[in-house]
């Protein structure tokens, strides 16, 4: 599936509501130490890098992760809400996130050097280092 779509989900409170606009059904996994830490496991997301529309964002919490990239979160109830690189626009939402459970594809791996050994994926993924994420994104290791 390669046309865009349009996504809407929303926080466990509902005061914060996004919509995305995907170009495809890809949800990737990122399994890099900080993404496990803020979530308890891999971090399943959807890659946008327009079309992402923010209500309720006096609601919204911004923990800026690392010299280059930011974390959102609900100030009311918790809920995650993205990872966006803090120039350039790219944000991974929480593919969890959005309601309606679009026909997501799992296509990629990142951060595949740190996913801890007591759990492995049966779906066949691309699989990328952090070196080789960090060499696409031309960004700094954190």
């Amino acid at each position: 599936m390669s046309t865009s779509h349009e996504c809407q989900g929303k926080c466990l409170c509902g005061a914060v509501r996004l919509s995305v606009t995907v170009n495809n059904h890809q949800v990737d996994a990122c399994h890099c130490n900080m993404c496990r830490k803020w979530g308890g496991g891999p971090f399943f997301a959807v890659e946008a890098d327009h079309g992402v529309h923010i209500h309720g964002e006096e609601d919204v919490a911004i923990y800026s992760s690392s010299d280059w990239a930011e974390r959102g979160f609900c100030r009311q109830c918790g809920t995650h809400l993205f990872y966006r690189l803090k120039q350039g626009g790219h944000y991974a939402i929480p593919a969890g996130l959005i309601d309606d459970d679009p026909p997501w594809i799992f296509e990629q791996q990142i951060f595949i050097d740190e996913k801890p050994d007591f759990y492995d994926f049966a779906n066949s993924t691309r699989n990328m280092t952090g070196q080789e994420v960090f060499e696409a994104f031309g960004a700094p290791p954190e």
